[in-house]
C-alpha cells in the first residue's frame, strides 16, 4: 500500500508545554501505576493511529533493563522538516509542544485514539530522558531530550535500512512517579486488546528486564471474532457461529461480534477509536436498543411470542451474551466521570440501524441458531419473573413502611452512610469477637454462615432464595440488579473480613463475584474493602507484636531477638478475642484496609468466569501459571 503524504503542513500547533510537570495528574490521571503505564499507551497509540490510516503494519515494544521503554513502528515516520509556525523541526515541535500533532484538522489523520495529540509531548515532559529516532528519505534522524527539552540538535546518524518509521525510547521521571516498575501483565493485556481491535497490525512485546525475559507476538487477523472467542474460552457457548458485522457509513466504521453462552450475566464491551468506553455511550445504547427490537420482532414474526405474551426485556436478551462493539469515527466526543463515555449523538442512530439490519438478516438466514438464542432469552424471562417476586421480599422498604433488618445484623447507631461501615465476617465465632470489639457508633457487623452461593453458576431467582445473600441485600439497603440504587446504600464502607487461609480467600472471592455481577457500582464507586488480619502473634516477655506477612515477622524477630520468643500462627479470626480483633484489624486508626477496584472490566470478567465458572481446564492453567507466586499456603 502506498503511504500517504505526511509533512509539516499536516501538523498544527495549539499551545505550549507548560504546567505538565507541575500538574501531571491533569494529563495522565495519576502519578501511580496507572499513570506510569499510560505513558506507554500514549506512545503506542501514535503508532496505532498510523495503522488506522493504512501506513503501519508492525509495532515493537520493549521493556528495557534500566526500566526505560522503547516503542518502534514502521509507519511514515514523524516529519523532520522545519515547521512553518514554530521554526523548529516538526519532530521537535511534536515532542515539545502540547497539542501539536497530526490529529487537529491538518489532514494527517481522519481517525485517531489516544489523547488526540497531547500524548507524546506529555510523555517527553514526564521523562528524565527521551531519544527519538525517525527513518525517512533514506536517513535515520535522531534527537535527545531531557524533561521535555531538547539536549541535542536533530541530526542524521546513519543511513536507513528500512523505508520509514519512528522509534521512541523514554525513561519515566522518578521524581514524578511513585514507582517505575512496569507490569508486564498490564501491558500485555492492553496490547492483546489492541491487536484484536486492529486486525491489520502485528504487535511484538519484549521484556528485557533481568529474570523476566520473554517475548510475545500479538497478531489476530480474525479481529473481533477472535476477541469474542478469547473471552468465551472459559465459558460454554450455545452456538459455534459468531455473529460478525463490519460496515462503513458516513466516514465511520461500525464493527461488532457477538455470541451467546450458558452464563447468567452479560459481557458487553464497547470501544471508540480503540479507547475502552467503560462508561458506554451512544454506540452501546444504539446496539442494545436495536438488539432488543430485533429479537422481539423475530420471536413474534415466528409465533414464538404470542399476542398475549409480554415482550422480552433487554435484560432477558443480553443474558449470557458476549459482545464487542468497536466504532471508529472522526472527532470523537468523550464524556462521563472518567471521559470514557462516547457522546457523538449521531452514532446512536448509525449503530442502531446497522445492528437492526445485520442481526435481523442473520436471524432469518440461520433459523436454528436464532431458535437457540430466543429459547435462552425465554428462559431468562421466566427466571426474571421469578426473581421479581423474590426481590420484593428483599427490597428496602420506603420510609413510610416498617423495615426489618436481618436478625444477625448488629447495626451501628450512626445514620449517615458516609460515616458508617459494615463488616461481613466469616463465621459466628469471629462474628462474636467482632461484635464485642467494634465501635458501636460507626461499625455494623453481619456474620456470614459458611460459603455463600456461587452466583457465577446461578440465576437471580435462585440467588435471591439464599438467606445469606438476602441478609446482605437487606442490610445494604440499595437493592440489586436493575433495582440497584447506591443513593440508598446504608454504609459507605463494606469490609470483607475473612480468615487468612484458603477457605477465607474462597469466601472473599465468592463475595466479590456477587458484588461484581449484581452490585458492580459498589466496587466502581470504591465502597468495597478487604480487611487485613494479622498472620502471626509474637510474644516476648510481657510485650505482644503482630505480623501481617512473613517478611514482617522476620523483621520483628530480627529486632527483638528470637531467643525465648513465642510465635503463634493465627488459623482464623475466631482465635482472636474482641480486644485483639479491634486492635489489629478493625481500629480505623491503626488497621490496614485494601480497597477493591476494577481497573479493567474485561480482565475482571475473565478472572471471575475462570475461577468460578464450570470449565476446569482454564482454571487449572491459571493455577499452574500463578502457583509460583504463592508463598504461604494453608491446606
Amino acid at each position: 500500500m502506498a503511504k500517504q503524504e505526511y509533512g509539516a503542513n499536516q501538523i498544527q500547533v495549539l499551545e505550549g508545554l507548560e504546567a505538565v510537570r507541575k500538574r501531571p495528574g491533569m494529563y495522565i490521571g495519576s502519578t501511580g501505576p496507572k499513570g506510569l503505564h499510560h505513558l506507554v499507551y500514549e506512545v503506542v497509540d501514535n503508532s496505532i493511529d498510523e495503522a488506522l490510516v493504512g501506513n503501519c503494519s508492525e509495532i515493537y515494544i520493549s521493556l528495557n533493563n534500566d526500566n526505560s521503554v522503547t516503542v518502534k513502528d514502521n509507519g511514515r515516520g514523524i516529519p523532520v522538516e522545519v515547521h512553518p509556525k514554530t521554526g523548529l523541526s516538526t519532530l521537535e515541535t511534536v515532542l515539545t509542544v502540547l497539542h501539536a500533532g497530526g490529529k487537529f484538522g491538518g489532514g494527517g489523520y481522519k481517525v485517531s485514539g489516544g489523547l488526540h495529540g497531547v500524548g507524546v509531548s506529555v510523555v517527553n515532559a514526564l521523562s528524565t530522558w527521551m531519544i527519538a529516532e525517525v527513518a525517512r528519505d533514506g536517513n535515520v534522524y535522531r534527537q535527545e531530550y531531557a524533561k521535555g527539552h531538547p539536549t541535542t540538535k536533530l541530526e542524521v546518524v546513519r543511513e536507513s535500512k528500512v523505508e520509514s518509521g519512528t522509534s521512541i525510547t523514554f525513561m519515566p521521571d522518578d521524581t514524578i512517579f511513585d514507582e517505575l516498575e512496569f507490569s508486564y501483565e498490564t501491558l500485555e493485556h492492553r496490547f492483546r486488546e489492541l491487536s484484536f481491535l486492529n486486525k491489520m497490525i502485528t504487535i511484538i512485546f519484549e521484556d528485557k528486564r533481568e529474570d523476566k525475559e520473554k517475548t510475545k507476538t500479538f497478531k489476530h487477523t480474525g479481529g473481533l471474532v477472535e476477541f469474542v472467542k478469547y473471552l468465551n474460552r472459559t465459558k460454554t457457548t450455545l452456538h459455534d457461529q459468531i455473529i460478525y458485522v463490519d460496515k462503513v457509513a458516513k466516514d465511520c466504521t461500525i464493527e461488532f461480534a457477538m455470541q451467546y453462552t450458558d452464563a447468567y450475566s452479560e459481557n458487553l464491551h464497547s470501544f471508540a477509536n480503540n479507547i475502552n468506553t467503560q462508561e458506554g455511550g451512544v454506540h452501546l445504547s444504539g446496539f442494545k436498543t436495536a438488539l432488543t427490537k430485533v429479537m422481539n420482532d423475530y420471536a413474534r414474526r415466528n409465533n414464538i411470542l404470542k399476542d398475549k405474551d409480554a415482550n422480552l426485556s433487554g435484560e432477558d436478551i443480553r443474558e449470557g451474551l458476549t459482545a464487542i462493539i468497536s466504532v471508529k469515527l472522526p472527532d470523537p466526543q468523550f464524556e462521563g466521570q472518567t471521559k470514557t463515555k462516547l457522546g457523538n449523538t449521531f452514532m446512536r442512530g448509525l449503530v442502531d440501524s446497522i445492528t437492526s439490519e445485520e442481526v435481523g438478516s442473520f436471524m432469518e438466514e440461520n433459523p436454528s441458531v436464532a431458535r437457540i438464542i430466543i429459547d435462552k432469552c425465554l428462559r431468562a424471562q421466566r427466571a426474571r419473573e421469578a426473581a421479581k417476586k423474590a426481590r420484593e421480599l428483599t427490597r428496602r422498604k420506603s420510609i413510610l413502611e416498617t423495615t426489618s433488618l436481618p436478625g444477625k445484623l448488629a447495626d451501628c447507631s450512626e445514620k449517615s452512610p458516609e460515616k458508617s461501615e459494615i463488616f461481613l465476617v466469616e463465621g459466628d465465632s469471629a462474628g462474636g469477637s467482632a461484635k464485642g470489639g467494634r465501635d458501636r457508633n460507626i461499625q455494623a457487623i453481619l456474620p456470614l454462615r459458611g460459603k455463600i452461593l456461587n452466583v457465577e453458576k446461578s440465576r437471580l431467582d435462585k440467588i435471591l432464595s439464599s438467606d445469606e445473600i438476602k441478609n446482605m441485600i437487606t442490610a445494604f439497603g440499595c437493592g440489586i440488579g436493575d433495582d440497584f440504587d447506591d443513593s440508598k446504600l446504608r454504609y459507605h464502607k463494606i469490609i470483607i473480613m475473612t480468615d487468612a487461609d484458603v477457605d477465607g480467600a474462597h469466601i472473599r472471592t465468592l463475595l466479590l463475584t456477587f458484588f461484581f455481577r449484581y452490585m458492580k457500582p459498589l466496587i466502581e464507586n470504591g465502597y468495597v474493602y478487604a480487611a487485613q488480619p494479622p498472620l502471626y502473634k509474637i510474644k516476648k516477655s510481657k510485650k505482644e507484636y503482630y505480623a501481617f506477612s512473613d517478611s514482617e515477622l522476620n523483621g520483628i524477630l530480627n529486632e527483638i531477638g528470637r531467643t525465648g520468643t513465642e510465635v503463634s500462627r493465627y488459623k482464623g479470626l475466631g482465635e482472636m478475642n474482641a480486644e485483639q480483633l479491634w486492635e489489629t484489624t478493625m481500629d480505623p486508626e491503626s488497621r490496614t484496609l485494601l480497597q477493591v477496584t476494577i481497573d479493567d472490566a474485561i480482565v475482571a470478567d475473565e478472572v471471575f468466569s475462570m475461577l468460578m465458572g464450570d470449565k476446569v481446564a482454564p482454571r487449572r492453567e491459571f493455577i499452574e501459571e500463578n502457583a509460583r507466586y504463592v508463598r504461604n499456603l494453608d491446606i
